[in-house]
């Protein structure tokens, strides 16, 4: 199968789901062109009251569509963009991907993971019980985060759907991605 872009979506506002869009544009060591995350430091509304001046790591949202069919067997409907995230692959299992995995999209724009994305409760405020769908524990007791990666924008330019996504690996060894806040 080939890895592409099925759907782009942004929010101008902190809304929890984000419009999908024809195409967005990225910018570099921004983030999403007008989307409410987009920033050279962090814009989560909680991480923010942290620490404002802390480096946005979190400039682009990526989720696999493949999530949404597992969703859909359990009896939830999810559609690309109401989980809040900016990008929405196909054919890419993006939680395996090591940190510091290069994506490049359409024919620019770069984007280097750099942590999970963390569930929260506002998740189960969208569809009552969907957070324990999205997040589990693994045999040894790991928590498990299944509702996407983040990344930063090494190189910009227009993403739309269907733009094929090559993937870069990091040198060896690879360090797993995790939540970072």
């Amino acid at each position: 199968m080939v890895s592409k872009v099925l759907a782009v979506s942004s929010s101008k506002t902190h809304t929890f789901s984000k419009k999908n869009q024809e195409s967005i544009n990225l910018i570099e060591g921004i983030g999403v062109e007008g989307d409410a995350h987009a920033g050279k430091t962090i814009k989560h509304l909680f991480l923010v009251k942290k620490d404002p001046a802390k480096l946005n790591i979190r400039q682009v949202h990526l989720i696999q569509a493949e999530l949404f069919g597992e969703l859909s067997k359990r009896g939830f409907t999810v559609e690309p963009g109401q989980l809040g995230e900016n990008i929405t692959t196909q054919g890419i299992d993006l939680l395996s991907l090591p940190k510091g995995t290069i994506l490049n999209i359409g024919e620019s724009v770069i984007i280097e993971l750099t942590a999970l994305r963390n569930p929260c409760i506002q998740i189960d405020n969208f569809l009552k019980g969907l957070l324990q769908e999205v997040v589990s524990k693994d045999e040894h007791g790991k928590i498990v985060r299944k509702v996407g990666v983040m990344g930063i924008v090494s190189a910009g330019g227009m993403v739309k759907p269907y733009d094929i996504v090559k993937i870069l690996l990091p040198a060896k060894p690879h360090k797993a991605l995790e939540y970072i806040w």
